[in-house]
């Protein structure tokens, strides 16, 4: 069985720690961080070694992954080290926060022949699967519209946190970079490459920080469907992320990953039970349910062991950095972005 250290221990470490118990072909062995105590405190909490430094973490021949959890902006040097020390590598979202640092990434993956994932655990959702299978059957017949929506509410308190909140330089955005990416992500999934992109960014409700929090983005996909993508941590209390898939062959709705209604041509147009009510407020990630963040780590973890791609592999978790990137830029200049965007300068 692979063995992973987690590197970063902050909140979403936990998810991940959690998510390890579940796992059938990955362990967790040792968890990393640059505040000493905050590693012991973890690695306390899951029995596990907490390791002072990155270098103790590369050093350790039955250590096999590099888990990375860290702010955002820093994903790309733990990721080429461990590359250069033969390691597999899994990332929390972003991979990091430009194409061209992405492309870096990749390259290093790419010479060193070690496993890079990432973590989208939402496509890992049975509803979300039962709705890429679909689009893939050609069941919702041509692709007209898809719609993604992140409408969460961030209290001022939670930028504070962290320094490194609500930077450009580590954060790499605000609402799409760090909360919306993962609707962004299912987007692409569903709908494929997006060709041209038109956006308008706002920073509504919060002080002192240098990115967004309210974003809108009109999309043109490259099969000629259209797009909207929404997202915000200035919508409180807090709503459920909401999909939408609409052909000329039927139509989906899902809430936080949950089919609120399906009508196919080719089915009786039935609507599926609502999704359960969410919360006022969305959960925070160290309180998110585990089973697919186990599903996205067996699956990287067993591309490792079979040699081929995980289902989200660094390619594919560069596309939604991208395509925000290319949504900032458009904002920035107030003109449409044709892609591919090859680099972004915040």
């Amino acid at each position: 069985m692979f063995k992973a250290a987690i590197i970063g221990c902050g909140v979403i470490s936990q998810t991940h720690a959690r998510a390890y118990r579940e796992c059938t072909e990955i362990q967790l062995a040792a968890v990393s961080d640059i505040v000493p105590e905050r590693a012991e405190a973890v690695g306390k909490e899951f029995g596990v070694p907490a390791l002072a430094r990155l270098e103790d973490v590369l050093a350790r021949d039955d250590i096999h992954f590099l888990d990375i959890c860290t702010p955002s902006g820093v994903h790309g040097d733990i990721a080429i080290a461990a590359a250069k020390a033969g390691k597999h590598c899994i990332s929390e979202k972003p991979l990091d926060t430009t194409p061209q640092r992405c492309e870096e990434i990749l390259a290093a993956f790419q010479a060193s022949g070690t496993t890079l994932g990432g973590i989208y655990q939402h496509r890992f959702a049975d509803d979300v699967q039962k709705t890429k299978q679909a689009v893939d059957a050609g069941r919702f017949g041509r692709l007209t519209l898809l719609t993604c929506s992140t409408p969460w509410w961030r209290s001022q308190e939670y930028y504070d946190s962290g320094a490194w909140r609500g930077t450009w330089k580590l954060d790499g955005g605000g609402a799409l970079m760090n909360q919306g990416i993962h609707a962004i992500d299912l987007a692409l999934w569903f709908g494929g490459p997006i060709k041209r992109i038109a956006a308008r960014t706002a920073l509504l409700a919060h002080e002192q920080i240098e990115v967004e929090d309210a974003a809108v983005a009109v999309c043109e996909f490259q099969s000629g469907a259209l797009g909207v993508i929404v997202g915000t941590t200035a919508a409180y209390p807090g709503g459920p992320v909401r999909h939408e898939v609409m052909g000329t062959g039927g139509m989906a709705y899902l809430l936080d990953d949950q089919i609120a209604l399906w009508k196919l041509r080719d089915e009786e147009a039935t609507e599926a039970k609502p999704a359960a009510a969410a919360p006022e407020t969305p959960s925070p990630p160290h309180e998110e349910p585990t089973n697919t963040f186990a599903r996205n780590l067996d699956d990287i973890a067993r591309a490792a062991r079979d040699g081929r791609p995980p289902l989200v592999s660094g390619a594919e978790a560069r596309k939604s950095v991208e395509i925000i990137c290319a949504i900032y830029e458009s904002a920035r200049t107030g003109r449409p972005v044709t892609l591919p965007l090859k680099e972004f300068h915040p």
